[in-house]
């Protein structure tokens, strides 16, 4: 839907994109602030919006640890559950380290985009689809980012291995096993789409 409009050039008249790469250094930013020795097994995406308005998105950007699972464990129903269910994320992984997209630089470059690409409306204006469209970008944002944390090498630079980036949307459950297969090579998430539950 929205990589249609990319495709196109609608959103890279103005900026090249500037919100996807604001997103993308961010990310890179955040993680490489991220404890090189603290056990984390996935970096975490929490992808939301201000007071559930798909105009005003942002990822919080955090980690999950083998100690947290290892306490997760006692309360979770099974193994991957513990791991992978952002329920039993720790605060590091729900409200992350760092929240991105919302900072001046980001709003102002998704709000020129959105209008440049005739997604942004007013309150009083009758959105249609534009809110699904504007959330479905977003998640192909977040996907791009991710991806770039693994193809740049960053993930590996900063924890000394390859882990697993889990993006999720506590208003859309679904869309957490979409997005996490889109952003990650098929291997490092064998075990978390493994044995999801149904």
């Amino acid at each position: 839907m929205i990589s249609g409009l990319v495709e196109e050039g609608h959103l890279v008249e103005e900026g090249h994109m500037a919100f996807q790469d604001h997103v993308v250094r961010a990310a890179d930013e955040v993680v490489g602030a991220f404890p090189a020795d603290g056990g984390i097994y996935a970096v975490t995406f929490r992808i939301d919006s201000v007071d559930q308005d798909p105009r005003l998105p942002y990822a919080a950007i955090g980690y999950t640890t083998e100690a947290d699972a290892t306490a997760s464990a006692q309360q979770a129903s099974g193994a991957w559950e513990a791991r992978w269910s952002y329920a039993f994320f720790p605060k590091t992984g729900l409200e992350g380290v760092r929240s991105v997209g919302r900072d001046p630089d980001g709003a102002h470059a998704h709000r020129r985009e959105a209008e440049s690409a005739g997604l942004w409306y007013g309150d009083d204006d009758e959105p249609d689809d534009r809110p699904e469209q504007l959330v479905e970008w977003f998640y192909e944002v977040c996907v791009a980012a991710a991806r770039h944390l693994h193809d740049s090498g960053r993930v590996v630079q900063v924890l000394g291995r390859p882990v697993p980036v889990i993006l999720y949307d506590m208003f859309d459950p679904d869309a957490m096993f979409r997005l996490t297969s889109a952003a990650n090579p098929a291997a490092l998430v064998a075990d978390f789409t493994a044995d999801a539950p149904e």
